[in-house]
């Protein structure tokens, strides 16, 4: 993905200097950030993963040191890592700003993203890097600890800068579904629901996100000409690996179908393909067909 000479966001809030550090050995901080990295891209209860996998004692139980993070110097890699989130975030606004306007005849309010390391302090509550990357509809910003990339990488496989990109924009597609009120009403359908129907909501939720990604890199590419197909292959193969069934089967040998959040990997790479293919918003309503059409 060619980013080369162009404009970075103006709503990123980096506070990587001011987000806490832990003093844990690495080896049981990795533990428990693979567990919630697993439970993340499945869609799982991300604070019951973090418990279970020893995650609430490793962290309490250690220093929170803010001036060490504040004197720390950032590696090239961290500096890139920044600068491609920030000109990919801008390059959201860019789309979404036309894409609102010509599809929708509406004016698209751009979400922040908040750049953290460690834990941070969001408008749904307290965050911690081991939970991955969110978006938070209290205060429309999504939350990157960009160390996540390197867990996507050295875990799943799922490397390349459009499948980081992919990343960013699927809780932007989240900012999406929330402006259109998709997001609220859909949440509110699964209070009321027991854990396996929430969760078939929880999917079309997911998977609309993916769309939604799909359709801002349609019109990258279109407008911008900065895509190849290897950049879509890279966007395509993340989408597999973190489908829920290949996560659960590679995870444990065996999947669940009633316990899927996000959607099986074949679903997760029809709906980015789709927004990927059209670019048409009127393409991706995943919540008035039948499950048999996810």
């Amino acid at each position: 993905m060619d980013l080369t000479g162009r404009r970075e966001s103006s709503n990123v809030d980096d506070r990587r200097r001011m987000s806490g550090t832990t003093k844990a050995g690495i080896g049981g901080l990795a533990g428990v950030i693979i567990a919630c990295l697993m439970a993340w891209l499945t869609g799982g209860n991300v604070f019951q993963a973090f418990q279970q996998a020893g995650g609430l004692e490793a962290i309490t139980n250690q220093n929170v040191s803010t001036s060490e993070q504040q004197d720390r110097e950032f590696t090239e890699e961290e500096q890139q890592l920044a600068l491609f989130a920030s000109q990919v975030l801008a390059s959201t606004e860019d789309v979404w700003s036309e894409v609102f306007k010509n599809q929708l005849g509406k004016t698209y309010v751009p979400p922040r993203m908040v750049l953290y390391t460690g834990s941070v302090q969001t408008g749904c509550g307290a965050g911690n890097a081991a939970v991955g990357p969110f978006y938070c509809s209290a205060d429309q910003a999504l939350y990157i600890d960009l160390s996540f990339f390197t867990s996507m990488k050295s875990q799943l496989g799922a490397d390349g800068d459009f499948a980081y990109a992919y990343v960013i924009a699927h809780e932007v597609g989240h900012h999406v579904q929330h402006l259109l009120g998709t997001l609220n009403s859909a949440h509110a359908q699964m209070a009321k629901m027991n854990e396996t129907m929430a969760n078939k909501v929880s999917v079309r939720i997911e998977l609309q996100a993916d769309f939604y990604a799909g359709v801002w890199g349609y019109h990258e590419g279109k407008t911008y000409g900065s895509l190849d197909d290897g950049d879509l292959m890279e966007a395509i193969k993340c989408a597999q690996v973190i489908g829920d069934n290949y996560l659960q089967e590679k995870a444990r040998g065996y999947s669940q179908p009633e316990s899927f959040t996000h959607g099986t990997s074949a679903q997760r790479m029809k709906w980015l393909k789709l927004g990927l293919q059209t670019g048409d918003m009127s393409r991706g309503d995943t919540f008035s067909i039948s499950e048999n059409q996810l």
